[in-house]
């Protein structure tokens, strides 16, 4: 017998027969439940909707040994805690409405799920009962409801994940990677539902808690966030709060030199549902586009409110996805209120920048403290010893002041070089600037006393200094100035000699003839031409040679993945960001006071002027008190 017919799949008539309904339960309960993390969402999101206003979540091995959440929402009788699990019963469906959904969970799958492949013990007390009900149920066998005793709320227990499947673990990671996944689903759900306290634990000791908060917008949305986030996200982030036909937007999002390195720290919400949408997703990385190099990420948190009516939670086993009746409203209101709200920060850069510069001035790992750093206690030298240590150690008062800005800077004959170029404007424009007032140093960016290696500027402020990247900084002055050229007279287009015709799908030709007004904007101009083809006649004049094929295949893959033409806009901002480039004032370039206090105040005039093209930022902010700490005075 050949390996061929070995594996045929069998063919003969009268085969087909009904799946015990066991199996259909295993089947089922593999859709919901995934893996721990699967579980503690559902478990969770059936205490939200019952009411609770505190969650508490004990994992053990993972998950895998056991899962155990407790809450104080309403709890259940006898016969509701009998019908809770068993498949397709929930209490969350009005009417059997599947388009006005409410609630979190909705289909009454979780607790059948879970308990066709693990060992499910339920205990429940509705609030003003006498006594409390309890059920278990083992690889889908259900035993009789009885009598148990509990405070109040509902505590359930799921013991042996996967144990009547065992396949299933062979699909699971480590015990602490599974609980850090369940750990970020509990996150997402105390983002969500701020006045919710919530608890996780390992059995032993807790490993993340949030209290509750009385306020679900605003400062105390923000406490909330920074208590799950970091403190560092707290300090870098710009409110959201946009509305736009019955459709609200609100949330905190962080500046662009807050960034990182994946999308794992991108948190979206659907009416306090979380979810991973790639219409969100691509909405996201199209706000930042301009702000952020392409492997950079946002770290930001989303909640979108819009009509049940409008958006269908019914398209996926685990409701991680939604539908949106018009996807073309959502993701323009989330670019837009990103890009009002990253336009209202101006020339501000995250704090943590100067933290990475303080770190980068320290050797790597862990070795010794330098002497000034690691200095003695008083109390534990000899008395003989003591007044020696406070004339080494004691602080001195003294102060240090440059004598003028002039001394350092370059002298201001040499300020205009490289064939007289104006050092601010655009290529081949005259310098626009006059004398600076006399030095304040309470603008916020202070004012220039020196340039280092002609290459930094140093100006002091009310309460440190500041470090200018001249080239970064007036970079990114001259790419915010060509935006705005090219928005107010065009993109110039350039008619192809021959009309280049492109071969593509039918769903991808589809969807790109869709935005060929959009494209035009852009410059490029696509037509049908038959089946299966689109041609194109004209390209933006500024990409001078181009693969007009291979960027139209581009073009079509976004659509298809982001709803997006990003590689069009990344092409034009790329050529954008070259001539600013090399239209800005060069390192190495001596620069005069004035000049330096005038790149500092268009700065601060300037949104975005505190990263480069690429999201890197422009300047560094050092506190007084983070240069004390540098010299051990701190």
């Amino acid at each position: 017998m050949t390996s061929q017919n070995r594996h045929a799949l069998p063919t003969i008539a009268g085969r087909i027969r009904l799946l015990s309904e066991r199996t259909i339960n295993r089947i089922a309960a593999g859709e919901v439940v995934e893996r721990p993390a699967s579980a503690v969402k559902e478990l969770v999101e059936n205490s939200v909707d019952a009411g609770a206003t505190r969650i508490d979540v004990v994992l053990k091995d993972g998950g895998r040994g056991l899962i155990q959440v407790s809450d104080d929402g309403c709890g259940m009788d006898a016969d509701e805690i009998s019908l809770a699990v068993e498949r397709h019963a929930t209490s969350k469906l009005k009417d059997e409405d599947l388009v006005n959904i409410a609630s979190l969970g909705f289909r009454g799958e979780a607790l059948a799920s879970i308990g066709a492949v693990a060992r499910l013990a339920v205990v429940s007390r509705p609030k003003g009962a006498d006594e409390g009900w309890a059920v278990r149920v083992e690889a889908g066998h259900k035993h009789g409801v009885e009598p148990a005793a509990h405070s109040g709320g509902t505590r359930i227990e799921v013991r042996d994940l996967f144990y009547a499947t065992p396949a299933r673990l062979k699909f699971m990671k480590t015990a602490r990677t599974e609980y850090a996944q369940a750990g970020d689903v509990l996150k997402r759900l105390a983002m969500a539902h701020p006045n919710i306290a919530f608890t996780l634990s390992d059995g032993d000791r807790t490993t993340f808690r949030a209290p509750p908060v009385g306020d679900l917008a605003g400062d105390a949305r923000l406490e909330r966030l920074a208590a799950i986030l970091g403190r560092e996200f707290h300090d870098n982030a710009i409110e959201i709060d946009a509305e736009r036909e019955g459709l609200r937007l609100t949330g905190f999002a962080g500046l662009p030199t807050y960034s990182r390195g994946n999308a794992q720290h991108q948190y979206l919400f659907v009416n306090g549902r979380p979810v991973k949408d790639r219409l969100l997703v691509g909405a996201v990385r199209g706000a930042y586009q301009d702000y952020l190099a392409r492997d950079r990420h946002p770290v930001l948190a989303l909640f979108l409110d819009v009509p049940s009516e409008f958006v269908d939670v019914n398209v996926h086993p685990a409701k991680a996805e939604v539908r949106f009746k018009d996807a073309g409203l959502v993701r323009g209101l989330i670019v837009s209120a990103l890009r009002h709200a990253l336009m209202g920060a101006g020339h501000r850069a995250s704090t943590t920048v100067a933290g990475a510069a303080l770190g980068a001035m320290r050797a790597e790992g862990a070795g010794p403290a330098l002497p000034w750093q690691r200095m003695p206690e008083r109390a534990s030298l000899p008395a003989g010893f003591r007044q020696a240590f406070d004339q080494v150690y004691a602080p001195q008062e003294t102060q240090m002041q440059f004598d003028a800005a002039g001394d350092i800077a370059a002298p201001s004959a040499r300020a205009v070089e490289e064939g007289g170029q104006a050092p601010y404007g655009m290529p081949g424009e005259q310098p626009q600037y006059q004398a600076a007032p006399q030095p304040d140093q309470h603008f916020p960016l202070g004012t220039a006393r020196g340039q280092v290696h002609a290459t930094y500027i140093v100006s002091q402020t009310a309460d440190g200094i500041v470090i200018v990247d001249q080239h970064a900084a007036h970079e990114r002055l001259v790419y915010e100035r060509m935006k705005k050229q090219l928005a107010e007279t065009g993109i110039t287009k350039q008619a192809l000699l021959l009309p280049e015709v492109v071969e593509l799908e039918d769903g991808p030709m589809e969807r790109l003839l869709a935005r060929a007004g959009e494209l035009a904007s852009l410059g490029l101009t696509i037509e049908a031409f038959g089946e299966g083809a689109v041609v194109v006649r004209d390209v933006p004049a500024m990409l001078g040679k181009l693969d007009v094929k291979g960027l139209v295949r581009d073009l079509a893959d976004e659509l298809t993945e982001l709803d997006e033409a990003l590689s069009l806009k990344e092409k034009l901002e790329e050529v954008a960001g070259t001539m600013a480039c090399h239209g800005s004032v060069r390192a190495g370039r001596r620069l005069t006071v004035d000049e330096m206090n005038a790149l500092l105040r268009e700065m601060e005039a300037t949104p975005h002027s505190g990263q480069c093209n690429h999201g890197r930022p422009t300047y560094v902010e050092l506190k007084l008190s983070d240069i004390e700490r540098l010299f051990g005075r701190r």
